[in-house]
């Protein structure tokens, strides 16, 4: 047993650092598997920062309160936009 006079020592295991695209893609499923319209959800949330547009099943509400909502956005349109200029690309 250690002396009260010493200091203790604590340490917390980090949460495991999740990808924007992986949040995305399981509240996406989250989402889906509840009956909502993702898209549509998604979009309110990233609107108006409100977490109860997105469910919590599956723990999708405090998995997309972990990023921020410009992470988010960014993420989104680098994707379209990848994906836009391989299609013009293409042409």
């Amino acid at each position: 047993m250690g002396s009260i006079h010493n200091t203790q020592y604590f340490k917390t295991q980090q949460d495991t650092q999740l990808e924007v695209k992986d949040v995305l893609e399981r509240v996406y499923c989250a989402l889906t598997e509840k009956g909502y319209n993702p898209i549509n959800q998604i979009v309110g949330y990233i609107m108006s920062g409100d977490p109860t547009y997105i469910t919590s099943h599956n723990n999708a509400r405090s998995l997309i309160m972990k990023v921020e909502r410009d992470e988010i956005i960014e993420e989104l349109m680098s994707n379209y936009i990848q994906t836009k200029l391989k299609d013009s690309d293409r042409r």
